[in-house]
């Protein structure tokens, strides 16, 4: 039997235990056959809602080649085991998480950072700013962030799966940006 006919195919159980097998192969598997020299670790766990979650920590020296361009081989695998998890257990809500040297978080900052640079843009001229065509996983970061700012709001705009945002004052907070 193939690496993916284990990962797609065989009897469907339910639990954590077995989510977690299957995490634990799907992710060794990736690695085996990627030729990575990476070790990971995974850790079960409930999200900022309470919503469960497995969260893959890699380490090893081949970190940087899944943070190069933008995270896109840590996403590739991220929805790889997302997908994997579905076909197998498609009742179960579990998120999916993976992090190499705290490079999400890190991200998130970044993103954090220049929402609040644009938002302190849009409230000292008093007009609309956007930003940058973005992924749904960072507008998603970004319009938390902003949220908790009753002086703005933002706004995903354009078609498919990348959309600018637009970050605009409310109407009556002209008060421009705070002396710090």
């Amino acid at each position: 039997m193939g690496f993916f006919s284990k990962l797609f195919g065989g009897k469907k159980k339910e639990g954590s235990s077995e989510l977690e097998a299957l995490v634990s192969s799907t992710v060794g598997g990736i690695l085996e056959k990627g030729g990575f020299d990476l070790s990971f670790e995974i850790k079960s766990g409930s999200d900022d809602k309470g919503e469960p979650q497995i969260t893959i920590e890699f380490l090893g020296s081949d970190e940087e080649l899944l943070k190069e361009k933008e995270g896109q081989m840590i996403e590739a695998i991220q929805l790889f085991v997302k997908r994997v998890l579905q076909h197998n257990f498609p009742d179960d809500r579990t998120n999916v998480m993976i992090d190499c040297n705290g490079y999400q978080e890190e991200t998130s900052q970044q993103l954090i950072d220049l929402a609040e640079k644009l938002k302190g843009i849009a409230l000292e001229k008093g007009k609309s700013v956007y930003f940058r065509a973005l992924p749904p996983k960072d507008r998603k970061i970004i319009h938390q962030y902003l949220a908790n700012d009753s002086r703005v709001r933002s706004r995903s705009i354009g078609d498919g799966l990348f959309k600018k945002i637009k970050i605009y004052p409310v109407k009556g907070s002209q008060e421009g940006r705070a002396t710090e």
